[in-house]
């Protein structure tokens, strides 16, 4: 099981850009998703975007044309380029690793929380 860490998170103006990472301890093998999810006060987390190990990626519709996932296999580094945000989102960011398919762990909460590796999150805030 590898530990992830986020960063990259802040307080920014809407139509302002982040870029998130998300390093992992170790190199992940085999078949698997990584991706991230976000959570907002009082809501359910919800699936961003993910990416499966073959570089198939999948975005909820909210963050479509304006968020980028990818990832830098030679550091372990997952990204989420996050471009024009606006206040709904905001939230706290966490990526995730495991067994899965990436439209599935971003369409559907309880796949999203069956996989194996969680960060601890890092905090997005877009202000009006």
């Amino acid at each position: 099981q590898v530990q992830l860490a986020e960063s990259g998170g802040g307080s920014v103006q809407a139509g302002e850009s982040l870029r998130l990472e998300c390093a992992s301890s170790g190199s992940i093998t085999g078949r698997h998703v990584m991706g991230w999810f976000r959570q907002a006060p009082g809501k359910e987390r919800e699936g961003v975007a993910a990416r499966d190990n073959d570089g198939t990626v999948y975005y909820a519709d909210s963050v479509k044309g304006r968020f980028t996932i990818s990832k830098d296999n030679a550091k372990n580094i997952l990204y989420l380029e996050m471009n024009n945000l606006n206040p709904s989102d905001t939230g706290l960011y966490s990526c995730a690793a495991g067994i899965g398919r990436s439209e599935v762990v971003v369409e559907y909460p309880v796949a999203a929380a069956a996989l194996r590796s969680w960060g601890r999150g890092t905090q997005v805030t877009v202000s009006s």
